[in-house]
């Protein structure tokens, strides 16, 4: 018989680990609030904009069931719960969709379960929150039911690093329900997974993960504007101190960081730390200046605009990308949104393209964004973009200036094709 997994929440996390369920074989239904997604899934549909995550849906259609409908979590052996994590507008950790979750799976919790909590939290959430939702059902943890977390690692549009092969880790309240969780996941996963001796070392490793990013990716944007005031190629240095085969690894100057793991993970560690007494300085001051990115980038675009003989009011700016990184449709905590509410706040009207979200575009190709263009900003470096915009067409389409927020093109062809090149402390 098979075994029946629930994978509540049918985002970016959850929808591609329940066609992977349902792919190897168990018995998979995605729960999810959003009737729209659940229609979609049903009919063999990826509601997110990825080709192989398109392809996935489709393959699974009639093997995956998607309903709105928390009962279905009452006959499950596994429930693994993949719903957002966000932080409010005063950047403190907004639990309520796990809280909402887990208040679903007391409702309907039967004796003998597994629960994989796949969400970001923070140490402590497991034992302090979590636990007490699912117990106030009559049950009781490690005795009638199994809890246990295994953080979610997923890189959308990453082709190397796919959600089969990447190691994963795991801590429990108990070594028989981490036990039972391993061998779930060894049944889908084609990588290594390692047991950490409690819950809570579980779930600081997600956020270390991406404060680490978070905190280098910091030191690098600094360096970028350091070296913009020196002359300096920071490209050209990078470049340099990686061929130092140890003590050094390659981070890279943008535009800031997106998505819905780096701008927010360091927050839910920042605050917890807060809560027993400590100030993390280092991780506050890396969010302060990633943060800082995008008001850098529109000094940028004002130089340019000044090198033109153009103000904000009397130019037209194309800002190209809306997508927080490249060939994905994904735009949350994106640095181009705050790049595009800055440039209309001087008083300019940005055209806007995205091949991969259309909604938020307001130009309906690349021609339309570039054409005639005072300062063209390329914020998020989609393929699509690094293999149309040669010099040779930034020039017939008459742009002025650019501004490379992703240090991507090539700055010695653009300048000679007479196109002013401006980008994150490089030359």
């Amino acid at each position: 018989m098979k075994e029946k997994v629930v994978i509540i929440g049918l985002g970016y996390v959850g929808l591609p680990l329940a066609c992977l369920s349902a792919r190897k074989g168990f018995k998979t239904t995605g729960l999810d609030i959003s009737r729209k997604i659940v229609d979609a899934t049903n009919a063999g549909k990826s509601h997110i904009k990825d080709k192989e995550l398109e392809k996935n849906v489709k393959a699974v259609k009639g093997k995956l069931k998607a309903t709105t409908d928390s009962s279905i979590i009452k006959n499950a052996d596994f429930i693994v719960v993949c719903v957002p994590t966000p932080v409010d507008e005063r950047h403190l950790p907004d639990l309520k969709p796990l809280e909402s979750a887990c208040r679903s799976v007391a409702a309907n919790i039967s004796k003998g379960q597994t629960i994989i909590i796949e969400s970001t939290i923070y140490p402590g959430t497991i034992e302090e929150i979590v636990k007490p939702i699912l117990e106030s059902s009559g049950l009781k943890s490690e005795e009638d039911f199994y809890l246990v977390h295994c953080p979610e690692r997923i890189d959308p549009g990453n082709k190397k690093w796919r959600l089969e092969n990447i190691p994963r880790v795991i801590g429990g309240l108990s070594d028989k329900g981490v036990a039972k969780a391993i061998q779930f996941y060894k049944k889908i996963l084609n990588s290594k997974i390692l047991h950490l001796k409690s819950v809570k070392e579980a779930e600081a490793v997600k956020v270390s993960e991406n404060s680490f990013r978070d905190v280098n990716i910091a030191f690098v944007n600094e360096l970028a504007k350091s070296f913009d005031k020196m002359g300096i190629d920071v490209v050209e240095v990078i470049k340099g101190a990686s061929t130092k085969p140890f003590g050094y690894m390659p981070f890279y100057p943008g535009p800031g960081v997106g998505g819905h793991c780096i701008p927010l993970d360091p927050y839910y560690l920042i605050e917890k730390a807060k809560s027993k007494g400590f100030e993390h300085k280092f991780l506050k001051l890396a969010r302060q200046i990633n943060d800082s990115m995008a008001d850098f980038v529109v000094e940028k675009v004002e130089a340019a605009l000044i090198s033109t003989g153009k103000n904000f009011l009397n130019s037209k700016i194309a800002v190209l990308g809306v997508a927080y990184k490249a060939n994905i449709d994904d735009a949350r905590e994106s640095p181009s949104l705050k790049i595009i509410s800055l440039i209309k706040n001087k008083g300019a009207k940005p055209l806007i393209f995205d091949p991969y979200i259309a909604e938020k575009s307001n130009v309906p190709s690349l021609d339309a964004a570039i054409k005639n263009a005072d300062v063209v900003v390329l914020a998020t470096h989609h393929s699509v973009f690094l293999k149309q915009l040669t010099p040779a067409k930034l020039k017939s389409s008459k742009v002025k200036a650019i501004v490379d927020a992703r240090n991507c093109l090539d700055s010695t062809a653009t300048k000679k094709a007479g196109v002013k090149y401006f980008a994150i402390g490089r030359q």
